[in-house]
């Protein structure tokens, strides 16, 4: 892995310029453009295909080694009234969440190098310290001498007194019966300290570093800052005061500082509004000073703060309840890397999936992204749309590293060199499926880093062969190889221009896994198909979570967990996305279940071998059967690249309760699916015997097909593993053949068989 990159944006349209960020620890490296066609390297399917692009920035380029520098902290600008400090008070409502992993920084305005400033801290013994250094680097630290507890919130303090040098100390923990882990403050009293100490140096305040909250940074070589000593935890209600404080005034400065010797004073709810945090990054002060600042790396807002009752789980609802900000040392939304070189798409370059394949020795790497048609010019009647929010989901994720993978894979998981990389590699950042260092979920994810997972030739822990993005490949190349002519975009574009986008085509197709969905996209692909547009559901598992888009850079986006099928759960109050203030989790507890837009929903997992369907009686209705066309068989895709069969990983359920229209027709339903696969967990109300899938006749997958107002239809797979079969016999089988047949009807501008008439109108 001594080479890789990513680029500005996924998705890009002719005449619109990209921008190629590329590490490369070997130096030289050549670049070529490549279209991706198929990245599948199974012996038993049709290999690796690229077709060559011939592009100016085809050449090689003097490359370096670039880092990344994770952990969220918030950056201002360095103020005067923060420079010329001779007396100070230093205060902070906290919650630390690894108080014992070693110093960490809260508030401070901190020279690294030259040990000069001030600054308050927690220590090596996890306890509240002030750093006090003066102009010739001699350093005082003065702690509590007693360690905080992981889950509690605890008001911290300090405060130096310049005409007597005396340094005050402390910390106390404070309980309600909802904001912590615990509810009575008993046994966590032993915790609290207060410390005064005289001192014989004065801190040097003008040392040319601004202030930080969460973090220290060190300049680098090349200009720039390395987040260091890094706090894991919240904070709430920070203040600085040009005075020192007694511990009494400071707790009159929890809720309102006043007075001339204001500092500073940060209130983190403000910029709530009906619609979320207006923007995300800002942080305002309170103070006549008006020291805002901005948060770097995406910490955690919309958290519950010190004084939270839950009573009010929206913070938008009470945003005085959340005025805190959850810190990781390993949040990463920005690698921040120079740019290597540019990129102009051509106008003649036709919508694919493309990738500038970077080669320095004997490593390589595709990186890669999408070329939609320009806005307002489709150049096909089919569009594929690329389930780009998915593969931010799991981007760089470490299954590998859960303890229980062997069991729910029923596998010993496959390694690739790629993942041993991002084991011993946290910089790179991690997916929605990981833990953060301090065991809280995470809820970011962005495409402004190298996504190691998200490229040709990668083969997933999860699959027992592929999985996402080059899962969705197999499809890429079947709609190649036979013919058909279509577009590409990305559900980001349709998050941002809705149905408009869709409604210029006649049909629709997802990738194998569109499980990540926002509310835009979820209105889009229901206007389209009110309109009459066709769509093809080409997997399972999709339209599940709720995800948003940060609209001031699109490259970051927000998932809250709680109350599905998922590897970690929100914390108490916060399942609300702070981008919109909109309820989290998954789209069925939003009363938009799966079923109503696809006919069917997620009801089964198994990431182990695949099975079969078999074809319904049903399905010989004249309405449908025209699906079945030049197919005499029972089985359908009892063969494939993944696990061996067109049903499985994750199945998908006709369910009339859940929104399943009642004309629906289920045409193929699978079975034979081993004891791996089992029910979700919202499919559960109780787990008692007999509910794995060679007991439980819910454990399939629904093929179905209906159809919608004015001449449109849905056709589902509900099988994530379903492409994977297209190619089988050189794409000659039942699988290509039903979906071809399928395909040819939605393109048509004919009306479909026992439809309404066909009103929607296609390409000029």
């Amino acid at each position: 892995m001594a080479i890789n990159g990513y680029t500005d944006k996924m998705s890009v349209q002719p005449g619109q310029n990209l921008k190629f960020m590329v590490n490369s620890e070997n130096g030289k490296y050549r670049t070529e453009i490549v279209r991706l066609i198929h990245g599948d390297t199974n012996p038993e399917g049709p290999g690796f295909k690229v077709e060559k692009v011939n592009a100016k920035v085809n050449r090689e380029y003097n490359g370096k080694k670039q880092e990344i520098h994770m952990g969220s902290y918030i950056k201002f600008d360095d103020h005067p009234a923060l420079q010329s400090l001779e007396s100070f008070s230093l205060q902070a409502m906290i919650l630390s969440t690894t108080p014992d992993l070693g110093e960490q920084a809260i508030l401070s305005k901190w020279d690294p190098k030259g040990n000069k400033g001030y600054g308050l801290f927690i220590d090596k013994e996890g306890c509240i310290s002030l750093w006090i250094g003066d102009q010739d680097g001699n350093v005082e630290k003065v702690s509590t001498g007693k360690p905080l507890i992981y889950g509690a919130w605890f008001f911290v303090g300090a405060s130096f007194d310049a005409a007597t040098r005396k340094v005050t100390v402390f910390q106390e923990a404070r309980v309600t019966k909802t904001n912590g882990k615990f509810s009575l403050a008993y046994g966590i009293e032993e915790h609290n300290a207060s410390v005064e100490k005289q001192i014989d140096i004065e801190p040097e305040a003008d040392n040319g570093t601004p202030f930080i909250i969460a973090s220290l940074i060190d300049k680098q070589v090349d200009g720039k800052f390395k987040a260091i000593k890094r706090y894991n935890g919240k904070i709430d209600r920070p203040r600085v005061a040009s005075t020192a404080l007694s511990k009494e005034e400071m707790e009159a400065w929890i809720e309102n500082p006043s007075g001339a010797n204001v500092a500073a004073a940060w209130n983190f709810s403000k910029g709530i509004s009906k619609k979320g945090f207006d923007d995300i990054r800002r942080v305002f002060d309170t103070s006549p000073n008006q020291i805002h600042g901005e948060t770097v790396n995406m910490p955690t807002r919309a958290v519950t703060g010190y004084n939270w009752t839950s009573e009010e789980h929206n913070f938008v609802h009470a945003p005085e309840q959340y005025g805190a900000i959850h810190f990781h040392d390993d949040d990463l939304t920005d690698a921040g890397w120079d740019v290597d070189f540019e990129w102009t798409i051509p106008d003649d370059l036709p919508s694919g999936v493309y990738a500038a394949h970077v080669v320095s020795g004997d490593d390589e790497d595709y990186i890669t992204f999408f070329v939609r048609p320009k806005k307002g010019k489709p150049t096909a009647k089919a569009v594929l749309i690329m389930p780009t929010a998915s593969y931010l989901a799991y981007a760089n994720n470490r299954f590998q590293d859960v303890p229980l993978a062997q069991v729910m894979f029923g596998r010993a998981p496959v390694v690739q060199q790629d993942d041993m990389y991002l084991g011993e590699h946290a910089e790179y950042g991690l997916s929605t499926y990981d833990f953060h260092n301090d065991g809280t979920g995470v809820c970011f994810s962005s495409n402004l880093r190298p996504i190691l997972n998200m490229r040709p030739k990668y083969r997933h822990t999860l699959s027992p062969s592929l999985w996402q993005f080059n899962a969705d490949l197999h499809l890429v190349d079947w709609l190649t190889e036979k013919g058909f002519k279509f577009d590409v975009v990305t559900d980001q574009d349709v998050h941002f221009e809705g149905a408009d986008l869709l409604n210029q085509y006649n049909v629709a197709l997802t990738g194998s896994h569109p499980e990540y969905y926002s509310g835009p996209m979820m209105d889009a692909v229901e206007d389209f198909q009110a309109n009459g547009g066709r769509f093809m559901y080409m997997g399972s598992n999709g339209f599940y979570w709720i995800v948003t888009f940060d609209p001031n850079n699109p490259s970051i986006m927000e998932v809250r967990k709680n109350f599905g099928n998922n590897a970690w759960k929100a914390w108490p109050g916060e399942v609300h996305l702070s981008l919109t203030g909109e309820f989290g989790t998954i789209w069925k507890h939003r009363g938009r279940a799966p079923q109503k837009i696809g006919g069917t929903g997620y009801v089964a997992q198994g990431f182990e071998i695949s099975s079969y369907f078999r074809r319904t009686e049903d399905s010989q209705d004249p309405s449908v059967s025209w699906i079945f066309e030049g197919i005499e068989d029972e089985k359908i895709g009892d063969f494939g690249l993944v696990g061996g069969g067109a049903a499985g990983l994750e199945l998908d359920i006709y369910d009339n309760e859940l929104g399943t229209p009642p004309h629906a027709v289920i045409i193929a339903s699978s079975e034979d699916h081993s004891s791996v696969y089992m029910p979700v967990a919202e499919e559960l109300y109780f787990n008692v015997p007999g509910m794995a899938g060679d007991e439980n006749p819910r454990v399939r997958a629904d093929m179905v097909y209906y159809p919608t107002p004015n001449g449109g239809a849905v056709f589902s797979t509900s099988s994530i593993s379903y492409c994977g079969s297209l190619s089988h016999n050189n794409y000659d089988n039942n699988i290509s053949k039903l979906t071809e047949n399928v395909l040819k009807k939605f393109i048509s501008d004919e009306p479909l068989p026992g439809s309404t008439k066909r009103e929607k109108v296609g390409l000029a």
